[in-house]
């Protein structure tokens, strides 16, 4: 019998949804909540490497992934005025039975994964979120903030880089930038975009793109982290498309369709990792409430949805919470994380250094590591 019976989820994105819908289809009651009315109209597009295939293969959803994505086995590199350098083949990190990378909408990933979990049987509702906790030794008493209450046997906190329970445990690790900030933005795919490129060189640090599906793409510049957010819409626009008018090739195309500001968003890269232990009593935190990291690697989706396979197989497997199964996921899940975020901070790290760091040597390590089940 599973340790749990009824759990309450916290956080409607991958490591959420995943955790919902793994529970969910062993017989265990769960509450999906989200503070957001829908979660599935927020972003631009995802990039998520093989050993995230593969999880949302174990949740049901890969057909489903496979038909809304675009899949591609390589990346390449260009030069700032177009020139392809070099196609390299990228790390199937899956299996041999999965595409390297499929990139997709957000959105669409996010309403698939709750759709999944609906039919799994969690009760999923929006626009609410957790107001207060006071656990004990046999479950959490948790007041919402409608003012209706809960008693569950376990919450687990999936709610991301700035998490309310976390918070409300007490624990709050201040996510430092990183010094680099990205531009996004979600468009028409032209022709020539079939993979990844990236370009390294012009003012900015990484101008990239990825197709996100038959007619969809969504294309990225990272520049130096700055206050962004005084600029209207009208003038992001013409920001993102004066640094893109260095880029060539199929950036002149995707410079072309850039006319909607409302498609353009722009954040910082901020990483943290928890120390462990991720849980206090009965409440768990996992996904970005516990670790978060650039972009560089693709790794943060993964990541998120790994920490809900180990914590849902181990939930599902023993027959108590306790400290043997608490010590379990710790062992199967901190190094690991820790490592791709080290990773993903390095390769940022020597870009803002302007160093030559061995990337091929990094990117194969912790391919290598993310190939192995999590």
């Amino acid at each position: 019998m599973p340790a749990v019976d009824n759990v309450l989820v916290v956080g409607g994105g991958l490591a959420g949804t995943a955790t919902a819908i793994r529970l969910a289809a062993r017989g265990v009651a769960v509450d999906l909540i989200d503070v957001m009315t829908d979660v599935a109209v927020l972003g631009s597009g995802i990039t998520l490497q093989g050993n995230a295939l593969r999880e949302l293969r174990g949740l049901g959803v890969w057909e489903r992934v496979r038909r809304e994505g675009y899949s591609f086995d390589s990346v390449g590199l260009r030069a700032p005025d177009g020139t392809l350098l070099v196609e390299l083949p990228d790390f199937r990190t899956g299996g041999p039975d999965l595409p390297a990378t499929i990139g997709m909408s957000r959105p669409a990933l996010a309403r698939i994964l709750l759709d999944r979990a609906s039919e799994a049987g969690a009760k999923v509702r929006f626009g609410l979120a957790v107001a207060a906790l006071r656990g004990d030794h046999t479950g959490v008493d948790v007041t919402f903030s409608d003012g209706s209450a809960g008693r569950y046997d376990l919450v687990v906190g999936a709610d991301g880089i700035r998490s309310t329970v976390r918070r409300l445990l007490g624990v709050e690790p201040a996510a430092r930038p990183t010094g680099m900030g990205i531009w996004r933005v979600f468009g028409p795919r032209p022709a020539s975009v079939t993979r990844t490129d990236l370009c390294y060189g012009g003012p900015c640090y990484i101008a990239g793109y990825c197709p996100t599906g038959e007619d969809s793409l969504y294309a990225y510049l990272v520049e130096d982290a700055q206050n962004r957010g005084v600029l209207s819409a009208e003038e992001r626009l013409e920001t993102m498309r004066d640094l893109a008018s260095a880029y060539h090739g199929p950036w002149d195309e995707i410079r072309a369709a850039l006319d909607d500001p409302e498609r353009i968003h722009y954040t910082w890269f901020e990483t943290h990792v928890l120390p462990p232990p991720w849980h206090r009593g009965r409440v768990v935190l996992i996904g970005d409430a516990v670790h978060s990291c650039p972009p560089t690697l693709a790794q943060g989706g993964a990541q998120a949805l790994e920490d809900a396979a180990v914590l849902t197989e181990l939930l599902t497997r023993h027959s108590t919470l306790d400290e043997r199964l608490w010590t379990a996921f710790t062992d199967r899940r901190h190094a690991r994380a820790k490592a791709v975020v080290d990773a993903s901070n390095q390769l940022g790290q020597w870009l803002l250094d302007r160093e030559q760091g061995d990337v091929p040597g990094l990117m194969r390590r912790i391919a290598e590591l993310v190939s192995q089940p999590a």
